[in-house]
């Protein structure tokens, strides 16, 4: 089963800021997106659900340094990407 990402005019532009300041992490990026779409629960991934003020919201790892957050409906087989960036950005 697959997931549909799904990518908000906010996301995009959070998405494009990160990769400009990070080109060398581009290509981890890309790949941690496709493996989010094909399997979110891969062990690489590291997926959680987050606490506090982001309750609602899971996280993934793109690096040990970089996460994107996101919001995770399993019913409806949606991904719906909120942030990314290093653990201050995103946290």
């Amino acid at each position: 089963m697959t997931y549909a990402l799904v990518f908000t005019e906010q996301y995009n532009r959070r998405a494009l800021r990160f990769v400009k300041r990070h080109p060398e992490l581009k290509k981890q990026y890309l790949k941690t997106l496709t493996m989010l779409e094909v399997n979110p629960f891969h062990p690489s991934l590291h997926l959680h659900a987050l606490q506090g003020k982001l309750q609602n919201l899971h996280s993934v790892s793109i690096n040990l340094s970089y996460r994107i957050t996101l919001e995770f409906q399993i019913s409806a087989e949606e991904i719906i990407l909120i942030n990314v960036g290093d653990h201050e950005t995103v946290y």
